[in-house]
């Protein structure tokens, strides 16, 4: 397997954190180094207020990190965010869901947790093997 999705959908979150551009980003940037992860970009934040619907605004980032990436999107009014933890490597999916549950205060959280990648080979000798038997011989 090449590694852990986790995603939470929170609710009942805290409207004032959700809406604060800086507080996302700063969650942004701590949480890779509490779950063990290396950042390689500053996070990216950006506030998004749709002219059709005024009420469905909020604020969607993302950090990428070495293992792969970071993303949250919220949305202030209905108090709901949306995380995904994308990695190449194991980490601790419940100091994840803890941190990011208390960060945001909220009150309901649905995880989903799968494995990304089962047929990705982590081995260099199965990855050599794979790309062998795909390639044509070439004959002279």
């Amino acid at each position: 397997m090449f590694g852990p999705h986790l995603t939470l959908d929170l609710s009942e979150c805290n409207p004032r954190k959700l809406s604060d551009l800086s507080y996302i980003y700063n969650l942004l940037d701590e949480l890779p180094d509490v779950i063990g992860m290396h950042k390689i970009t500053v996070p990216y934040t950006f506030i998004y207020r749709p002219r059709e619907e005024p009420g469905e605004w909020g604020i969607s980032g993302f950090v990428i990190i070495a293992e792969s990436h970071i993303s949250i999107h919220t949305f202030p009014d209905q108090g709901h965010a949306f995380v995904d933890i994308f990695s190449c490597k194991q980490f601790d999916i419940h100091k994840a869901m803890n941190y990011v549950v208390a960060s945001l205060e909220a009150r309901r959280a649905d995880k989903k947790l799968s494995g990304r990648g089962k047929e990705y080979p982590r081995e260099v000798i199965a990855a050599r093997e794979i790309v062998t038997s795909s390639r044509p011989t070439l004959r002279h």
